[in-house]
Formats: C-alpha cells, sequence, structure tokens
C-alpha cells in the first residue's frame, strides 16, 4: 500500500494501525459492522456437553482485557451471541456477561472438571490475534482455578483441519446482515456450519415461528428470547465484536460504507473509485 503496489487491504495489523496512520497519502477506516470473534466448544463431545463446563469457560474471561489488548479498542465485549449492536434486533436490555472467577470456580467445581485441562486450538489464521487472546485467556482462567492448554496449530490447514473438527477452538464471523441469517447459518440444528453441533429444541422451534411473524413486537421478542438462549446453553463463547480495521490510497474515493462484511460489503470494485 505504502509503494502503490495495491491501492486497498482489508484486515490491517492492529499492533501497527497507528504508524500506518501516520503515513502520507494512506486513509486508515475503522466500521463498525457485525463481525465478531467465537471460541465455539462441541457441545456433543466431553466435557463440553455439560452447561455448567460451558457457563464456566465464558464466565472465566476478562472481555475488556481482550477489547483493550486484542483489538486495540477497535470493537466492544460481546455477550455470547452472534447478533451485533447494529442489528435490528438486538437484545440490548440482555445483561452483560462480565468476568467473575469466583462463579466460573463455582460452576466448574459442579461439573466436577476443576482438575481437568482444557485444550484450547488457536492460529492467527482465525483473526489476528488469536493466539494472543488464547494465551490471555489461559491467564484469566487461572484465577478460576481452570486450566487451559494452549495448542498452537499452523496457519495453513486452520480452517480444514482445526475448525469443526478440534473441540475447542479460536474462530471469526463475518456476522450478516438479519439475525435469520446468523442464526441459520451457524446455530440452527443441523446446519452445516454449527461449529459446535448445538441443538435446542426451544431456540429452533422460534427460528422458524419468527419467519413468518408479522407482529413487530412479537418477532423482535422472539429473537431477543433467541439471543438469550444462545448466551445461556449454546456452546459458542463470543468474547467480543471487532471492527474492521482497512485502510486505502487517498487517490480512491468512496461512499457510506458497509459493516456487514469487509471491503465494503465485498463490494469495493463496485462501490470505490479513482479520484
Amino acid at each position: 500500500l505504502k509503494t502503490g503496489q495495491i491501492n486497498y487491504m482489508d484486515r490491517v495489523e492492529l499492533k501497527t494501525v497507528h504508524l500506518m496512520k501516520k503515513m502520507p497519502g494512506i486513509n486508515v477506516l475503522s466500521t463498525t459492522g457485525t463481525a465478531h470473534y467465537t471460541i465455539p466448544m462441541m457441545v456433543d463431545q466431553k466435557p463440553y456437553g455439560d452447561n455448567d463446563v460451558r457457563t464456566a469457560l465464558k464466565l472465566a474471561i476478562d472481555r475488556e482485557a481482550l477489547v483493550k489488548q486484542i483489538l486495540r479498542g477497535y470493537g466492544e465485549v460481546g455477550n455470547d451471541h452472534p447478533i451485533a449492536p447494529v442489528n435490528k434486533y438486538h437484545a440490548k436490555n440482555l445483561e452483560q456477561r462480565k468476568y467473575d472467577p469466583d462463579k466460573a470456580k463455582f460452576h466448574m467445581k459442579k461439573a466436577g472438571m476443576l482438575d481437568h485441562q482444557f485444550n484450547l486450538h488457536a492460529a492467527d489464521a482465525a483473526f489476528a490475534g488469536a493466539v494472543d487472546a488464547a494465551i490471555l485467556i489461559k491467564e484469566h482462567a487461572k484465577k478460576a482455578g481452570i486450566n487451559i492448554n494452549v495448542v498452537r496449530e499452523p496457519d495453513d490447514g486452520y480452517w480444514s483441519n482445526v475448525w469443526i473438527k478440534k473441540e475447542w477452538v479460536m474462530c471469526y464471523w463475518g456476522g450478516r446482515p438479519i439475525e435469520d441469517m446468523m442464526f441459520s447459518v451457524a446455530y440452527a440444528d443441523g446446519a452445516p456450519w454449527n461449529d459446535t453441533h448445538w441443538s435446542n429444541a426451544k431456540f429452533n422451534e422460534l427460528l422458524v415461528a419468527a419467519r413468518a411473524e408479522l407482529d413487530e413486537v412479537k418477532r423482535r421478542k422472539m429473537y431477543e428470547d433467541m439471543q438469550e438462549i444462545c448466551r445461556n446453553d449454546s456452546g459458542t463463547v463470543v468474547p467480543m465484536y471487532n471492527q474492521m480495521v482497512e485502510a486505502s490510497s487517498d487517490k480512491l474515493g468512496h461512499g457510506p460504507v458497509s459493516g456487514h462484511m469487509a471491503m465494503d460489503g465485498m463490494r469495493t470494485g463496485e462501490r470505490w473509485w479513482r479520484k
């Protein structure tokens, strides 16, 4: 980008974004959208089938620290469901899950798994800083007496050999513009990309019913209930929503930028122009 070989790049390295901002001829753009980082657990594999284990691990993560140290402030804390604050039916009144080592230890002890070693598989192929995030999570969990072993995987082949193959992994989701799409792709029973193999009868019932509900108030309540079910029962930890941080040559022009996916909704070729 600096030498002019390219005009646009996505996923700017957050460790050095402050330096890029100082470079002449380069514009850094951060967009808040539906993207989020996840840590899915396969609930059909021991010990993740026990919701006390899942709850303990969710409580053992300091989300504020991750946003500060991994995202460098380019994001906000997540609440263990995939519906972002920019989504129409985001459950803004749902209690925010916070870092609570004591409660985490209570649930892990209840599950009888305080002596268990949890393997967390990570590679920066999942997202920039995923390995560092996993190491931080390991340290957070120590305060709850939970032992996490970070398994560093090769970047090459991560999505083929680790994601939906290993029991607990680091992951990235670009999010989706509407709630039904996000839930249907990654949380519905039997969905190919349901990376936790989670199935909840009430959730699936609401997901189908909401598609046909014309009453706006009732429909909103359905999606809010689905978010609460995800938060409290699913195998997905959603510790943070990430902004999309990208950079371009100042020779390019553009209008309002979409936050639903990277590269202006994957349409920079259509929406951007040379000045």
